[in-house]
């Protein structure tokens, strides 16, 4: 079998010791999109004082920052672990910023006798500019790896990906991407210059459901997303229940090392749909997507050196 050729990647911030300086994956992940969905991808971290490259999952890693999985269980971009229950069938903003606004769809169930939903994510809700796109786990009563169950919208209309590892739909101008990181069931979704999104849906499963007592019928099982979010720029003001975490004076109400620290703002971040920004601490206005002078730089991502204007974790040079 022919040896596959190593990528080189480099990052674009000129404050990294990385910047522009070609760095050749490792042996272990050649590539950073590799053609087997089980394998990891090349991954340089820009914001790294080490300026190298690692090996990395192209899927959510749930206890890394910016993750939001489970019931539903966040970490927040300072690391600290928080869960937020909100409610079910009712809408949330992760992230409100000037450009970009991200709200969850919950689902739940609420067995006989228990105070409160178990929840979990179940949509997602993307506005930036005058577009908006969505992503959702379908209702699902037996789970079976071999059938996707995800769905996605783009400015209100249906949009369709083929089953295919590495498949990939972009909107008319390019500014957002969607890729599969597996035949089924797996993408990562890039809105260029603002954020890269890693998604997987999931199922209660009857172990999950043994082990947390769940109680879930016999007719629903509770298809959800688990999500991790790589912010390129956000403001010192960004909000969301995720979003406040990533602002340089957040104190994080959630102590570390508290067992299910749970936290509130459901009032502040609760939105009419999943495609609105009218939570009381909402601050998304289309007309401040050009509006990057006060952005943090966060993160970064993969992008093709031929293409100033995406987004990611370092850029993939090629000849």
């Amino acid at each position: 079998m022919a040896a596959v050729s190593r990528q080189k990647v480099t990052c674009r911030n000129r404050s990294s010791k990385c910047f522009l300086k070609p760095i050749t994956c490792p042996y272990e992940c050649p590539q950073v999109k590799p053609t087997d969905p089980k394998m990891k991808g090349c991954f340089l971290d820009c914001d790294s004082p080490k300026c190298e490259v690692v090996c990395r999952n192209r899927k959510p890693n749930c206890n890394s920052p910016g993750a939001a999985c489970f019931d539903p269980r966040f970490i927040g971009g300072d690391g600290i672990i928080f869960y937020f229950h909100g409610k079910s069938k009712e809408h949330f903003s992760l992230i409100s910023d000037q450009n970009l606004q991200i709200n969850a769809r919950f689902i739940g169930h609420r067995p006989t006798g228990r105070t409160r939903d178990y929840t979990w994510i179940q949509a997602l809700g993307l506005m930036f500019g005058s577009h908006t796109f969505s992503v959702e786990a379908k209702k699902v009563e037996k789970w079976n790896d071999e059938v996707d169950q995800l769905q996605f919208s783009y400015d209100g209309k249906s949009i369709e990906i083929t089953d295919r590892h590495l498949s990939e739909w972009k909107s008319p101008k390019e500014e957002l991407k969607v890729e599969r990181t597996s035949n089924k069931n797996s993408v990562t979704v890039n809105l260029i210059d603002f954020a890269e999104i890693l998604i997987n849906v999931v199922p209660i499963t009857e172990q999950d459901d043994k082990i947390h007592n769940y109680q879930i019928p016999s007719d629903d099982c509770f298809a959800h997303l688990e999500v991790q979010f790589r912010f390129i720029g956000l403001s010192p003001e960004v909000e969301g229940v995720l979003g406040r975490t990533y602002r340089p004076d957040f104190v994080n109400p959630a102590k570390p090392g508290v067992a299910m620290a749970v936290v509130g703002g459901e009032d502040k971040y609760r939105t009419s749909s999943l495609l609105s920004s009218d939570c009381s601490s909402c601050m998304f206005s289309p007309a401040g997507v050009d509006t990057k002078e006060n952005s943090l730089v966060m993160d970064y991502g993969t992008l093709d050196c031929g293409r100033w204007g995406n987004g990611g974790n370092g850029i993939v040079c090629r000849k």
